[in-house]
């Protein structure tokens, strides 16, 4: 049972490094990112919200947000542990996490802080934003989205931190040097992989 928390700031890799942790550990990974774009291609009345949320240019507010994470938590492969990659990302959202996880006689076990430097996060973004034409990824815009993690996301790092959970990793390298290191990190915390991952 490895239940763990990927954050970091918005070009960490997270993402990338997210899916390679859970593979590694035999466990699924839940993007919240991934979980809204699949509910709105599928056109659920949760996918008509989240569309009207997200064209409006706003934040899918904290309620909705947490009613899909516990219903995907809830389903059959989560039983054996997961991985969250962009939830909780503020201080409610911690405290719905840490009720619904109660609830269950469950806790994190550990989160993984991927710590890069606001240049490189800055550098990253608008290659990407280059290689997949994605006219919206601004410097001005990635400027705003990296002060909405420093303000709203960082502070739930104190949180686990007074937990003990929180694992800093430096998020600078290739991708297996990462992965290496954030896999070396939840050894060192007394999470090892089982067998059959």
């Amino acid at each position: 049972m490895t239940r763990l928390l990927i954050v970091g700031p918005q070009g960490s890799g997270k993402g990338t490094q997210g899916v390679r942790i859970a593979e590694a550990y035999g466990i699924p990974a839940i993007s919240t990112g991934d979980m809204f774009r699949a509910a709105v291609k599928s056109g659920s009345e949760l996918g008509t919200k989240v569309t009207e949320i997200i064209e409006a240019g706003n934040l899918v507010p904290d309620e909705l947000t947490s009613a899909v994470v516990r219903d995907r938590l809830s389903q059959s492969d989560a039983e054996g542990g997961f991985l969250l990659d962009g939830y909780p990302r503020n201080l409610g959202q911690v405290a719905d996490l840490d009720a619904f996880l109660g609830g269950r006689g469950e806790k994190l076990d550990a989160v993984i802080e991927l710590v890069v430097p606001r240049a490189e996060s800055i550098e990253r973004l608008t290659l990407r934003a280059k290689e997949q034409g994605r006219t919206d990824d601004t410097e001005q815009v990635i400027e705003n989205r990296l002060a909405i993690y420093e303000r709203e996301t960082a502070p739930i790092l104190d949180v686990y931190r007074a937990q003990g959970i929180a694992l800093e990793v430096d998020g600078v390298g290739s991708l297996d040097e990462i992965t290496a290191r954030v896999i070396a990190a939840l050894e060192g915390h007394g999470l090892t992989r089982s067998a059959a991952a």
